[in-house]
């Protein structure tokens, strides 16, 4: 993958991923930069909302379903013409069936298999210090898996922020 990529994942569905990831998809785009989005696992969805932020059609990468040879054609198909690309997790970061390694189908196989970090979107609601132990266990969970960056969601107040 030649462009610059970063995945969105999260610990599980519901916790703001397509959000975040349209959002920034969307905010790139209209600075004039050509970025493209990508969704891992079977999904074809969430590549339709990417498709519609950018004008660039998006991606499904499955490390599960794609023989290596298809995924690494697709990843650089993605790549192609685009300055960013920004690969939306289905369901959680380290999600996928029972498979030999980097063949699970979770975000997580992409990563490690092209060297791309993650930010981390955490849904926040009902807690506070706890979710600075979840991205704790994120970060050192997988030492082939980086972290970049976490985004808090569904924040209740600035002093929920604080917290």
């Amino acid at each position: 993958m030649t462009a610059r990529a970063i995945i969105i994942g999260a610990p599980r569905s519901g916790s703001g991923k397509t959000s975040v990831t349209i959002g920034l998809l969307r905010a790139l785009a209209r600075r004039g930069l050509k970025v493209r989005g990508a969704k891992s696992g079977p999904d074809y969805i969430d590549p339709g909302f990417h498709t519609a932020a950018t004008g660039l059609s998006g991606v499904n990468l499955d490390s599960w379903a794609m023989p290596p040879s298809l995924l690494n054609a697709l990843a650089n198909q993605a790549a192609c013409g685009a300055e960013y690309v920004i690969l939306e997790s289905a369901m959680g970061l380290f999600d996928g069936i029972p498979a030999p390694e980097g063949r699970s189908g979770s975000a997580a196989d992409l990563a490690r298999l092209y060297g791309l970090p993650v930010l981390l979107v955490l849904d926040v609601s009902g807690q506070s210090t706890t979710a600075a132990a979840v991205a704790k266990g994120f970060a050192t969970y997988d030492p082939d898996v980086r972290m970049a960056g976490v985004v808090l969601n569904r924040l209740g107040s600035e002093r929920h922020r604080r917290l």
